[in-house]
């Protein structure tokens, strides 16, 4: 009993931190840290600038009350909603929400070129060319068209009547198009971006590639400039079989119902694509995007054909 309450004693008297202890505390807040920090870097490297106004007087509506946003919406307001999927195939070296991160990214830029009231970004759309695909997602066509026409109307019944979507996709045209002719009738004028057209004579100067429109050289330039942290070229590929309709993984499938075989989901050549093409590529859309704003609010607003209840 002695020997072991002497035993107690002494540990009891044995110092909490020694040298070694120090030492191992010190190495694991270190590491620590680092992690917080390197986490918090991808993070940001993720998001564009969030803020809620910018020098050329635009504003990010969500991030005010709706007692700010009421002395904004008025019939000389030109309202930006971006369109871009967060959940959409892009080949094995891009992200799912490729498209949104293009969206975020274009609609900060827009916002601080020109004076604009900035919606967040629509992130669900017409997307069936690759709904064969894991991860990806698509509304019907007739779901598409009503959910830009109800958003906008929405909007357009505290004053504004000239909206801008800043569209990022190749078949949202075809549900952007009945969008826009719907909301015309209720003397709302709706434009859209053609991402086919905006910028093309940057695409011709830098194009390599046989042919493609997704995930492929030009795509993957554009995420190169605009958020090289998400891009893995070492896992980019060339695969393309040129052909019209959706992309299927099945080749027989693709014979069969006439669609594009594509095993990665990649329409083009990624390999080719560099961070200088992107940015030649990225600042001509800007610039296409803010003239089309530009003449937006030239544009006489009609009156309405059919009366809408409040």
């Amino acid at each position: 009993m002695t020997v072991g309450a002497a035993r107690v004693h002494v540990a009891a008297r044995a110092p909490l931190f020694t040298p070694a202890r120090c030492t191992l505390l010190a190495l694991c807040v270190g590491v620590a840290c680092i992690g917080t920090a390197l986490q918090a870097q991808a993070t940001r490297a993720l998001k564009p600038p969030a803020r809620a106004s910018w020098p050329s007087g635009s504003v990010r509506i969500a991030e005010l009350p709706w007692t700010e946003a009421q002395r904004l919406l008025d019939t000389a307001t030109v309202v930006v909603i971006p369109i871009g999927a967060e959940a959409k195939e892009h080949g094995p070296h891009l992200p799912l929400n490729n498209d949104w991160l293009l969206a975020e990214y274009f609609a900060t830029r827009v916002a601080a070129a020109t004076q604009v009231v900035l919606y967040p970004t629509v992130n669900y759309h017409f997307y069936p060319s690759f709904v064969e695909y894991p991860g990806s997602t698509s509304l019907q066509l007739g779901t598409a068209r009503d959910v830009i026409v109800d958003i906008v109307r929405s909007i357009a019944r505290h004053g504004p009547r000239r909206f801008y979507i800043l569209n990022t996709g190749v078949s949202t045209l075809r549900a952007l198009g009945p969008s826009r002719d719907s909301l015309l009738a209720s003397g709302i004028v709706m434009q859209y971006t053609n991402i086919l057209e905006v910028g093309k004579a940057a695409e011709d100067r830098v194009r390599q590639q046989t042919g493609g429109t997704h995930a492929d050289e030009l795509e993957t330039s554009m995420m190169l400039y605009m958020y090289p942290g998400v891009v893995h070229m070492a896992k980019a590929v060339d695969d393309y079989h040129p052909g019209a309709g959706g992309l299927t993984r099945d080749s027989l499938a693709a014979v069969r119902e006439g669609k594009v075989w594509s095993r990665s989901g990649t329409y083009g050549n990624a390999t080719l694509a560099t961070r200088s093409k992107g940015r030649v590529l990225v600042e001509a859309q800007v610039k296409g995007m803010v003239a089309e704003i530009a003449q937006l609010r030239k544009v006489a607003v009609p009156d309405s054909n059919e009366r809408r209840p409040p």
